[in-house]
């Protein structure tokens, strides 16, 4: 299977999974989702792949689909909420990086035989957690202000909809990109390989950016169905209580 096509897959299935995790598990299916898609993500960014004849790496589509969670965030619940999924997401990804560290630790035993292909992955996981640290904590924080001072300006309307959701993660997308790759890879590549890579990134961040909005359209129109047994709890405590009183 080629790369265009595994790349266009990703597109669907992490996009879709947003959805899916939201529909089944509410906020929380989406404060999963973010924790998982920068985990994962600083791990696949070490991956250097090539995308349509173009040289980038292999955590784009998954790192780019946590905007999309914080963006459903702030249009369903609100900026406090839109946070929290940051918080969490910074929280565990600082446990992720210490605790790859003490496994580095321990000695390894004569019948080891993965401790050489983790030294290869963790050995990365420092500079690239503290990169991803920097760029997630300024760009998401960047695109829930964006995105409730383009509301603001607009109006809680569904045809503007697109507008937030595009130009908050448009531009913090653009933040993220030169933090994380300057910090990550500065040094590490040839100076044309780490050009190539800063604007590829930013290049196909930007397409996951463009083609989530229909599911963004999808998410403000849908219902959880933790927020549907919440509204038959409240029905019946109401029908309970109006028995009682007459």
């Amino acid at each position: 299977m080629s790369n265009d096509l595994i790349f266009m897959l990703t597109v669907l299935i992490y996009l879709g999974s947003v959805l899916v995790l939201y529909k089944v598990f509410g906020k929380n299916g989406l404060f999963a989702f973010a924790i998982f898609g920068t985990l994962l993500g600083n791990i696949a960014v070490c991956k250097c792949v090539d995308i349509f004849g173009l040289s980038t790496t292999a955590g784009n589509v998954l790192y780019a689909s946590t905007f999309l969670v914080t963006d459903i965030l702030s249009e369903k619940y609100g900026r406090k909420e839109a946070s929290k999924a940051v918080a969490y997401s910074f929280t565990v990804m600082v446990l992720w990086m210490l605790g790859t560290q003490m496994i580095l630790l321990f000695t390894p035993n004569a019948n080891d035989y993965i401790n050489e292909s983790l030294k290869v992955v963790f050995g990365l996981v420092p500079r690239i957690t503290i990169a991803s640290l920097t760029g997630f904590v300024v760009s998401q924080n960047l695109d829930v202000f964006l995105y409730h001072f383009i509301w603001k300006k607009t109006g809680n309307s569904g045809a503007m909809l697109w507008l937030r959701n595009n130009g908050s993660t448009l531009t913090s997308q653009a933040v993220d990109t030169v933090l994380f790759t300057t910090i990550a890879f500065w040094n590490v590549y040839p100076t044309n390989v780490f050009f190539s890579i800063l604007i590829t990134t930013y290049l196909f961040k930007a397409v996951v950016a463009l083609l989530d909005t229909p599911f963004m359209y999808l998410a403000r129109r849908m219902v959880p169905l933790t927020e549907k047994e919440d509204r038959h709890e409240d029905e019946g405590k109401f029908n309970k209580a109006w028995e009682r009183a007459y």
